[in-house]
């Protein structure tokens, strides 16, 4: 593969640069002159409607990103991707989570093989599994139905099962929960198990190695939890022969290390496996979802695949002046690079999306925190941004301040939903319309602000008039759709997959791979023998290090 284009030294770069230089935004005007402004940005994807019209762009800047797209190659890096070549360079693997959403008739090859069969294959697994729990077919030990679901796994394994359950609670089947356990601190596992029956609950053990060691060591504690619980009610006896049935009646997993399946305990037949060119990030609409799709069934999984899908075209087929995600990548480029904006907000006035933002944390810092360019030669620019937000209201009564007056530009995402899946009335009032009426009016202050001229028509005491101004000309992406369904929730993934794409596209590096994830993770395991009592061990830390842990120990019951 070639090496990545510098996009500092491409024409198109230096354009950007002299715009930014030379630009003084003014959305009250630019909106003022041209009453088309809203309807020239305003794009659709699928069932997203997206308008882009409150960003600090002129036609001239819109043409120059296209242009850098154009000259950093990206619409050939989204081809390479879709075409199963081995983008993700560091570990010499394809980057294909778009074959897991691809109609059953597609072809998509990695290395010479359609792996579209081989998809579906686990997919109608999957969805048979499903079917049984729902029905009541699959029983625990004792024969009585599952109750609860609980995944266990970290990272992509738990953001996107978990946001995703959150997201399509009104879809659940009734009867039916899913918790999700991931962090090692033993008190999630402990909230997630104690008020639980263990003979009407069923483990999924997402690990594609099964080695993660957060994702085995809650997988043995919850092994020990059903054990004994059954055990100590008497619904088994206790021997090998009952608890080797009860293990395998309460445990699932999403792995492809069958032996090490097996050796927990688990029935292979009982696996269902994912591939090496699906990133854990990327992986919620593979095998992982498993947990997703006993609680919402397999067509309305069918359907969420369906959403993805629909993008994943959308960002392939569309030209790059209409093309949503690329259009979004590039200005968060230029906030990035040209405004110096290090963080991004993803504000979504729908509750039921209230985990979305952190998973897009992992998303797109995992993916484009990153050093160095897929040559391994050091990016030239600042690349990543931090992703964060809270749902609305609630943020606007948070950290909405820092947005609108701050002296830090923080670009934001706002994601609106026209039909409530609860629509409730206050007397005549209908409370959602109040609910969108704050999404409208906060993208509106951020775009136009407030003026001291407006600010002393109210009558405000000159003293008071300077805390009063909004500057305006805060940039926002409004994006909307006419319900949170299955499809739309896969609509809005596959955006933020796509945007994320892009920008690593522009940046040249690769958003495939997670190095930064691993030197912390090995440290751990040479620092435990100094945690729990190994003066050898405890010897050859730092200093600072060795002063924790002894306070640790001093202070440990």
């Amino acid at each position: 593969m070639t090496s990545p284009v510098d996009p500092t030294g491409t024409p198109a770069w230096a354009k950007l640069t002299e715009l930014q230089q030379n630009l003084e935004p003014d959305l009250r005007s630019w909106f003022a002159e041209d009453p088309e402004r809203a309807k020239s940005y305003t794009f659709t994807a699928a069932d997203l409607f997206v308008d882009l019209s409150k960003n600090l762009i002129t036609e001239e800047i819109k043409q120059a990103l296209l242009d850098l797209a154009e000259q950093v190659g990206l619409t050939q890096r989204v081809e390479q991707m879709f075409g199963g070549q081995h983008i993700n360079v560091t570990e010499d693997r394809a980057v294909l989570h778009t074959a897991l959403r691809a109609p059953q008739d597609a072809t998509v090859e990695v290395d010479g093989e359609n792996v579209v069969p081989e998809v579906h294959e686990v997919l109608q697994r999957v969805y048979a599994f499903a079917e049984k729990v729902r029905s009541g077919e699959w029983t625990g030990v004792t024969g009585k139905p599952i109750a609860t679901v609980v995944n266990i796994g970290i990272g992509g394994s738990d953001l996107g099962p978990v946001m995703a359950y959150e997201a399509l609670l009104p879809y659940k089947q009734d009867g039916l929960e899913a918790r999700f356990i991931s962090n090692i601190d033993p008190t999630d596992n402990y909230l997630k198990t104690h008020d639980l029956d263990p003979e009407t609950t069923l483990f999924i053990v997402s690990s594609k190695t099964f080695g993660t060691l957060e994702t085995l060591t809650n997988a043995r504690l919850a092994r020990t939890w059903l054990l004994d619980g059954l055990t100590a009610s008497g619904a088994i006896s206790g021997d090998d022969d009952s608890r080797k049935e009860a293990v395998a009646k309460h445990f699932v997993a999403v792995s492809t290390a069958l032996d090490k399946v097996a050796d927990f305990g688990i029935d292979p037949a009982n696996a269902f496996g994912f591939w090496d060119w699906v990133g854990g990030r990327y992986s919620v609409d593979s095998a992982i979802g498993t947990s997703l799709v006993v609680a919402i069934g397999p067509e309305n999984f069918a359907d969420f695949l369906a959403g993805f899908h629909a993008i994943d075209e959308h960002f392939r087929r569309t030209p790059l002046e209409q093309n949503v995600p690329a259009l979004i990548g590039l200005l968060n480029v230029w906030y990035s690079n040209f405004f110096g904006a290090e963080t991004h907000a993803v504000l979504p006035y729908a509750q039921y999306l209230h985990r979305f933002p952190a998973y897009l944390q992992q998303l797109t810092m995992e993916s484009n925190g990153k050093g160095v360019r897929y040559d391994g030669t050091p990016v030239t620019t600042s690349t990543g941004e931090v992703f964060w937000g809270e749902p609305g209201t609630n943020g606007q009564h948070a950290f909405y301040q820092l947005i609108h007056q701050g002296t830090r530009l923080i670009p934001a995402d706002f994601i609106g939903i026209a039909n409530p899946s609860h629509p409730l009335q206050d007397g005549d009032t209908d409370v959602h319309e109040v609910f969108l009426a704050n999404f409208f009016a906060q993208t509106r202050a951020l775009a136009f602000g407030k003026t001291a001229d407006e600010v002393r028509a109210e009558g405000t005491a000159e003293a008071i008039v300077p805390a009063r101004v909004f500057t305006g000309n805060r940039p926002t992406n409004s994006i909307m759709a006419p319900a949170l369904t299955p499809s739309v929730l896969g609509q809005l993934i596959a955006l933020y997959e796509h945007i994320t794409f892009t920008e690593g596209a522009v940046w040249g590096i690769d958003s495939f791979d997670q190095w930064g994830v691993e030197l912390g993770k090995k440290l751990a395991l040479e620092v435990t023998p100094a945690v729990e009592g190994d003066a050898e061990a405890l010897a050859q830390q730092d200093s600072s290090t060795q002063s924790l842990i002894n306070y640790y120990r001093s202070q440990r019951q």
